[in-house]
């Protein structure tokens, strides 16, 4: 079973219906990084911060751009992801 691609997105920005816009930077980032082309009925995991959901992704022809539809109900809060910086500890005792 191949893993869904994780994209970000703002939970903030969301059409009329209910959709998430798949067209800030940082998801546009995440596209680029991963090499995909969105299509119609392509499943995704959305996610922004510390949350994330499932998502299909739908072509809006009213606003001509890629939302994807989520169940609101079904967003989970997830774990931080740590950053790839971590302090060193070290023993400086002598």
């Amino acid at each position: 079973m191949m893993n869904k691609p994780r994209v970000f997105t703002d939970f903030h920005n969301a059409d009329a219906k209910g959709r998430v816009r798949l067209n800030c930077a940082e998801t546009a980032a995440d596209l680029e990084r991963q090499k995909i082309m969105l299509r119609n009925g392509q499943v995704l995991i959305i996610y922004s911060e510390e949350l994330e959901v499932e998502g299909i992704v739908c072509y809006s022809e009213e606003e001509k751009l890629w939302t994807a539809v989520i169940d609101w109900n079904a967003i989970q809060e997830i774990e931080p992801v740590a950053s790839q910086i971590t302090p060193q500890i070290r023993d400086i005792a002598g």
